[in-house]
């Protein structure tokens, strides 16, 4: 089979196409033919072993998993006989647990073999691109918004970093569960946030919404690029700030500080989704074809560009998801 692969840490100048063996299911597994792959920051962290704890995981010096990709959408080709899943059926879901250690590797070959309880069924109408793009972010983003700010109708909330995977899924899942939404984002990509539905957006290159005089009920931190001190001076007493991601081991650390030592009502918690539990993927479809989720792509790359995509994730800032598709 094609697949993308590397043997030691870096960037995307170590990812390769090879042509490795098809793996060999588990009992219970799910062996998937994959259309479409969504990568996340997850998977360039993992390309890179950084921050160091990655390789607490994944191996001190090489990795041990050769092939990354944790977002996948297929078609099913073998099943076991309790899995939920039939020869032929398209879907969509995350690969933690597929790895060694644990980790949610592997969606970038033609083969993958899937634990069934990280797949769902695709949700009709969308494409593989589509599917690919929302479990982890989308779950991510659902925990966030639904799980740990419990956003209610008429709640201020307030997306920080509202154009990235987690971040426009987050402004969305606000949304129909009737919050008044802020996102900030940069210049660039105002018009973008705007039309996912927002009712006001903040240009973070023009102004500081950390400035005295504004607070928020929730604040969503995507961007992860702020001290978490100052997120914690505009959330509403009884509010949270919901850690998506982290910019370093510092910021991470002072998240993890921050979370275990309280100092009033405003709550910092650090967002762990569990990508293993397909309850979330079926709200996500539930979410979708109601019309109230649509997942947005920046762009597509085929399988012999998948170096590229990684530059883009990394670098690229994209206003959406970014997509390999192994078909094109």
């Amino acid at each position: 089979m094609r697949a993308v692969v590397y043997d030691r840490y870096g960037g995307p100048a170590q990812l390769r196409l090879a042509d490795p063996a098809p793996p060999a299911p588990q009992p219970g597994q799910v062996l998937v033919r994959v259309e479409a792959v969504g990568l996340n920051a997850y998977d360039w962290r993992v390309l890179r072993g950084a921050p160091f704890l990655v390789r607490l995981q994944q191996g001190l010096f090489r990795p041990k998993n050769p092939i990354l990709g944790s977002d996948i959408a297929g078609v099913v080709e073998r099943v076991d006989d309790q899995s939920g899943f039939r020869p032929g059926q398209r879907v969509f879901g995350c690969l933690e647990g597929c790895g060694t250690a644990g980790l949610a590797v592997g969606g970038l070959a033609e083969l993958v073999a899937a634990q069934p309880s990280g797949l769902a069924p695709m949700p009709d109408g969308l494409s593989f691109e589509q599917a690919a793009s929302l479990p982890m972010a989308g779950g991510t983003a659902l925990i966030a918004v639904r799980d740990i700010a419990q956003v209610q109708p008429g709640m201020a909330v307030l997306v920080h970093g509202a154009a990235g995977g987690v971040g426009s899924f987050a402004v969305q899942i606000a949304k129909a569960l009737g919050g008044q939404v802020t996102g900030v984002c940069r210049t660039r990509h105002v018009d973008f946030v705007a039309s996912l539905g927002v009712d006001e957006v903040i240009d973070s290159t023009r102004e500081d919404f950390t400035a005295p005089g504004r607070t928020w009920d929730a604040v969503i931190d995507v961007a992860a690029n702020r001290p978490i001190g100052q997120l914690r001076e505009v959330v509403n007493p009884g509010g949270v700030v919901a850690s998506v991601g982290f910019s370093s081991l510092r910021h991470l650390v002072g998240v993890s500080l921050a979370a275990l030592g309280q100092k009033d009502s405003r709550r910092v918690v650090m967002v762990a989704a569990d990508n293993t539990d397909n309850r979330y993927l079926h709200t996500l479809s539930d979410l979708v074809t109601t019309g109230q989720l649509r997942p947005v792509i920046d762009h597509v790359y085929s399988l012999d560009q998948t170096a590229q995509a990684f530059q883009h994730i990394e670098y690229g800032h994209p206003a959406g998801k970014i997509i390999v598709l192994l078909d094109e």
